[in-house]
């Protein structure tokens, strides 16, 4: 079990791989939603096949090549994202984004209880017949739930050592489905799609990056166990990389299966939907997979989140830190499963404001990293007014300045089902880009606001 929680790795104690990171973000991709927004892309989009293609590759790329860059931060402090973003936003200041994407975390770990829940009851409705009940269903979220809370409560060794096991099944599995598409498949009505417009695969963008804008503010949490030494460049590679290897062939699969089941972009359980369309002999391992990929996804949310929970002052360990969030993702999962009347639609919204949300810390600490951050251990984890990254009266007015503005600059040009901003019919709200403009808009306010005067600095950073 890890037992170290904000406090900074040190030196001794990083012997960390850069290779690791390749199956960590494989694994943090591992889940069927990616197969419906494909679905997605292709009904309500009406992108063709090389469009989706297109949107595979770039999106990924954008959203974890941020991903890749601010997990250069874990190596250089040591530390968990949340920790050191009080180098950035001031001790007291740092508790305002974290409690927001905190409880933004809650949102992603409730959709992937519930999805997992799904997998879980679509198994077993193909292997035994079981029909779905309140009672079932509440029995396979605890038990989904229970063991995500399992894997991220014992620490990063637990979770490197079944990333790469998931790795191997996912690949095994997709393969599976692979050939029976090839197989299956009408490619000549596939393939003769016509290109829907450019505007949609923008829009089609916005929506699968905005899922690994997400990630960012964990990537220290997984990086914080390399060495100073480690290439940032190969950090970055490796992160992309890892994401490319599960978005793209989950994406195009998720297109490829509409052409003939459109229903799949807008079943209220796409999990069991895409049982329904695999023979059981490749159905059954994949939807095992699938549990067992939303299952680390879970783990992974919860580990990080654990973090937050920690430096917003819950006094605990980090493990019983994470235990809070798994006792909120059960009961917001159960409630999700009982009223949600479109799980898609419900999903393709939280994504909307998730993105913006974590859009705004994005632009502050990525720019805030790029001008040559360097952290201080003492400091970072001294919350007194004698803290080096005190401030003034323990904030940073700078980088909260940038941060507020840009939220509301994102929520202007957001729409979704309950939330409507001023702006949203403009031509960035309606390609759903508005974390877009929030990443531009913090990044741009704090580059050109002078600093504060931080702590005591320790090594400086490597790209």
């Amino acid at each position: 079990m890890e037992n170290r929680g904000l406090d900074p790795v040190p030196d001794d104690e990083r012997t960390g791989r850069v290779r690791a990171l390749l199956p960590t973000w494989v694994t943090a991709n591992m889940t069927v939603l990616l197969l419906t927004v494909g679905a997605g892309l292709t009904v309500f989009n009406g992108l063709n096949f090389w469009q989706v293609l297109a949107v595979a590759v770039t999106a990924p790329v954008l959203s974890f090549g941020l991903v890749g860059l601010v997990s250069i931060a874990g190596k250089q402090g040591g530390a968990p994202g949340m920790a050191l973003s009080r180098a950035v936003f001031g001790q007291r200041g740092n508790l305002f984004p974290g409690a927001l994407l905190w409880v933004a975390r809650w949102g992603w770990e409730t959709v992937n209880a519930v999805t997992g829940s799904y997998a879980m009851l679509a198994v077993l409705a193909l292997l035994f017949g079981v029909r779905s009940t309140h009672t079932l269903t509440l029995v396979t979220l605890t038990a989904f739930v229970t063991a995500s809370f399992l894997v991220s409560g014992l620490g990063i060794r637990a979770l490197r050592m079944c990333s790469r096991v998931s790795v191997w099944l996912f690949g095994g599995a997709s393969l599976l489905v692979l050939v029976d598409l090839i197989g299956s498949t009408p490619w000549r009505t596939v393939l003769d799609r016509p290109p829907g417009p450019a505007a949609m695969m923008i829009a089609g963008i916005g929506t699968l990056a905005a899922g690994g804008i997400s990630w960012v503010p964990s990537a220290p949490d997984f990086a914080r166990y390399l060495p100073r030494s480690a290439s940032g460049r190969a950090m970055v590679g490796a992160t992309v990389g890892g994401a490319l290897v599960t978005v793209l062939p989950m994406v195009m699969m998720g297109a490829v299966m509409a052409v003939s089941s459109p229903r799949l972009a807008v079943t209220k359980d796409p999990v069991a939907f895409i049982g329904e369309l695999l023979p059981r002999w490749i159905s059954v391992p994949y939807l095992l997979t699938a549990v067992v990929g939303m299952a680390l996804i879970n783990a992974m949310s919860m580990y990080s989140a654990g973090f937050t929970a920690q430096t917003l002052g819950f006094a605990v360990p980090r493990a019983w830190a994470v235990g809070v969030n798994a006792a909120i993702s059960l009961l917001f999962g159960g409630t999700l499963m009982m009223v949600a009347t479109s799980f898609i639609d419900t999903f393709l919204s939280f994504l909307t404001l998730l993105g913006v949300t974590f859009s705004a810390w994005i632009g502050v600490f990525g720019v805030d990293l790029l001008l040559g951050r360097t952290y201080d251990s003492a400091a970072l984890m001294d919350t007194t007014p004698g803290s080096g990254y005190w401030y003034a009266a323990g904030f940073s007015r700078q980088a909260m300045g940038a941060w507020g503005a840009a939220l509301v600059a994102g929520l202007l040009c957001t729409d979704v089902g309950w939330f409507t901003g001023p702006l949203a019919d403009s031509w960035i709200g309606r390609h759903g880009l508005g974390w877009a403009v929030t990443v531009l808009v913090a990044a741009g306010m704090y580059a050109v606001l002078p600093r504060p005067a931080a702590g005591r600095d320790s090594a400086p950073a490597r790209f």
